[in-house]
């Protein structure tokens, strides 16, 4: 194969790694730029490293005569070699610099040995007074001063950029060589920007359908379906769809009004109370029709909003029952764990197929929409369970078998946990 051949064999593999790398970071999560991003910065340490053994046999030879004329041939080939990798290298660096994600590489002691330009826009880094700072030190103002002191932080989301605080960024910390790390942080203005307007458009659709729809309920429940028999099943049905656009319309409301709260009422909340009304709840809306029961082991309340708490809580339950078959068994229990309290509600319904467990808490996702429509369910009680349980810095935990049932588990840290009041009575004697 002629020399001209070989010199597009390693051009053409850089490429094709930038290529695979943007198609692996699209696969992964949408990302296809830090894929990019990530196979240059591999690509340019590779070269370096090529390089440099490359160079070591000739600066390591010992010859008194280096350009005698047999070895010529040598030299030039290493000299073409050397000018291609550095080229290579040059177009690397600039194709990584120009990227509009920040790329930060940091050794294991968090010093940051090299950043591209958005980098210098986001996160406020200074070239070249900021190579070999500590990057936790250089952001201690910042909300990704905490994040960055953990061994093995998680992706952090919507965050305010440091170098604009205007702006919002997504960043990620992925390992990189031998010992070392690779920030990531995305800018995703706009996206928030998007994600505020359709809350502002939910909430104010919801806000507007809520008084035409309560006149035409009202309007409705004036109509006696025994006055117009043949108009009865026309008028149940109307009834009943009104009814339910009201509760999506409320469901919306209380939805938007979570999205927008950065922080819950630090109220005590009895769960032993609680745990009663849940339980009446479930045999009222039952109808007799499961058997209910309610274990409650721990002794103890929750710090947090009454309102809130109730309806998530509400939610799981009702849940159980609507889609547990007549006969079967739900069991709501409290219980103390080795990290706190867990809320769960069991049952022996349907179940729910393992590859929809990720998205239950999406809004209007349903597993089956026809048993959906017909339990009377709005699709949103999951996504308001998700969104009060965050105000509370608590999660969710689903586990389902189809066919057996399911458990959904509300897991309460210890912050959130408070010994119950203990009611002292005294005892006035009459002299």
């Amino acid at each position: 194969m002629s020399p001209a051949s070989n010199a597009w064999k390693l051009p053409l593999a850089l490429l094709a790694g930038l290529l695979a790398g943007g198609v692996l970071g699209w696969l992964l999560g949408n990302h296809a730029t830090a894929g990019v991003a990530a196979v240059a910065v591999a690509e340019i340490v590779l070269l370096l490293t090529h390089l440099r053994h490359i160079a070591k046999p000739m600066m390591s030879s010992r010859s008194p005569e280096p350009y005698v004329d047999p070895d010529q041939p040598r030299h030039d080939r290493f000299m073409m070699r050397s000018r291609r990798l550095a080229a290579n290298l040059h177009d690397l660096r600039r194709a990584a610099g120009s990227l509009p994600d920040a790329i930060v590489l940091l050794d294991q002691e968090q010093h940051v040995r090299w950043f591209n330009h958005a980098a210098e826009s986001l996160l406020g880094l200074r070239r070249p007074q900021d190579r070999g700072v500590v990057l936790k030190d250089k952001l201690h103002n910042s909300e990704l001063a905490g994040w960055l002191q953990e061994t093995s932080p998680e992706p952090l989301n919507d965050v305010s950029a440091p170098g604009q605080p205007s702006r919002h960024i997504n960043v990620t910390m992925l390992p990189f060589g031998q010992r070392q790390r690779l920030l990531l942080a995305r800018d995703i203005s706009h996206m928030s920007r998007l994600e505020q307007i359709r809350r502002d458009f939910v909430a104010n659709v919801s806000h507007e359908l809520r008084t035409p729809l309560t006149v035409i309920h009202g309007y409705l429940e004036l109509l006696d379906p025994e006055d117009v028999p043949h108009l009865a099943p026309v008028l149940n049905e109307m009834r009943a769809q009104s009814k339910r656009m009201g509760q999506i319309v409320e469901d919306l409301l209380t939805l938007s009004r979570l999205e927008t709260q950065d922080h819950v009422s630090e109220e005590r909340v009895p769960m032993a109370p609680l745990l009663a009304t849940l339980r009446k709840e479930a045999e009222a809306l039952s109808q007799g029709r499961h058997s209910i029961s309610l274990e409650s082991s721990a002794e103890l309340d929750l710090l947090g909003s009454p309102k809130d708490l109730h309806s998530a809580l509400s939610n799981l339950v009702s849940n159980a029952v609507r889609y547990t078959p007549t006969g079967g068994r739900i069991t709501i229990r409290w219980e103390r764990t080795a990290d706190g309290a867990n809320y769960s509600v069991s049952d022996t319904g349907y179940g729910i197929p393992a590859d929809h467990l990720s998205r239950l808490t999406e809004r209007f996702y349903r597993v089956s929409s026809s048993r959906s429509r017909d339990s009377g369910g709005t699709g949103l009680g999951l996504s308001i369970v998700k969104h009060v349980l965050g105000l509370h810095q608590a999660r969710l935990d689903i586990r389902s078998t189809p066919g057996q049932g399911s458990t959904f588990t509300c897991c309460f840290g210890r912050e959130r946990l408070l010994a119950p009041e203990v009611h002292e009575t005294k005892t006035l004697e009459s002299h």
